[in-house]
């Protein structure tokens, strides 16, 4: 199993949903049909949040899943439980996916364990606010894009060889590469390359029948945001300036992922599907 210590571990990230209150909703909606039967998912960022409610519903519509996570080990075994409760396998892979060697292993990992790679989800990601540019440090700013960009670049050059026609990659962005988000710069920026990344990886792999497309997840209910550095007056608040007044849950935005990584999709590559409550971006 590999592991590789975090550069930095600024304010309580990744964070523990077993600590949240209240509990994000994970919680598949709907009863399985079958979409992703046989499929072998790597899910980054799994032990909880939107990650969680992917593994879980990918679990549901029959896909075995890689559970990639930095930390938090009660976390990663409940994601692992539910995917078991669903009956599919599941393996934990403790891992920093900012480094070459462990998005390496990772996928060495999944092989072992399931003999194939059909859908690579790039889900992992950091944010650390500041109200100042200035107060970006040369550490943070490196750390930021190493995990959230270059981790997507490592995750995607390990998995490359092992995917076939019909794989399917969906990279996380967010509703601030539209928006911008002036306390998340760095975050916001990466997200900008991420969308960008997506949308020329697609025309790099569509002619070897390699689907890439993106989520945008507006202001969605993990545990991100209050782990994240955010403030006791904007996590009251938090998700009150959408159209729908509210932030989302994990489990409104894990449908995106399904669909882009089933058939439903076989006619979409270099799309970006925006859970995001009603905001209106554009793109």
């Amino acid at each position: 199993m590999t592991q590789t210590i975090p550069m930095i571990h600024e304010d309580a990230l990744p964070g523990h949903e077993s600590q949240l209150e209240p509990k994000p909703e994970w919680q598949p909606r709907y009863p399985g049909s079958g979409r992703l039967a046989g499929k072998v998912a790597i899910v980054t960022g799994a032990d909880s949040g939107i990650g969680r409610a992917v593994a879980a519903l990918y679990a549901r519509e029959g896909a075995d899943i890689a559970i990639v996570y930095l930390l938090e080990d009660d976390d990663a075994q409940e994601t692992i439980r539910i995917v078991e409760s669903e009956g599919r396998r599941a393996i934990a892979i403790k891992a920093d996916v900012g480094s070459r060697t462990a998005c390496d292993a990772i996928v060495e990992q999944t092989l072992a364990a399931f003999g194939k790679v059909d859908i690579l989800v790039n889900n992992a990601g950091e944010q650390h606010p500041d109200k100042d540019i200035t107060d970006i440090s040369e550490e943070q700013l490196k750390r930021t894009f190493q995990t959230n960009i270059f981790g997507m670049f490592y995750l995607v050059q390990a998995a490359r060889p092992h995917l076939q026609a019909g794989a399917a990659i969906i990279n996380c962005t967010s509703v601030t590469m539209y928006q911008g988000s002036k306390e998340l710069l760095d975050y916001s920026a990466t997200k900008g390359a991420i969308t960008a990344f997506t949308r020329s990886l697609s025309e790099n792999l569509i002619e070897h029948g390699i689907r890439v497309n993106a989520v945008a997840p507006g202001p969605i209910w993990t545990p991100l945001n209050p782990c994240g550095g955010a403030s006791e007056e904007k996590l009251e608040h938090f998700g009150e300036s959408t159209p729908m007044g509210r932030p989302g849950q994990p489990n409104e935005v894990a449908p995106s992922f399904l669909f882009l990584a089933c058939d439903d999709a076989s006619y979409m590559s270099g799309k970006v599907l925006h859970p995001n409550g009603g905001i209106i971006v554009n793109g």
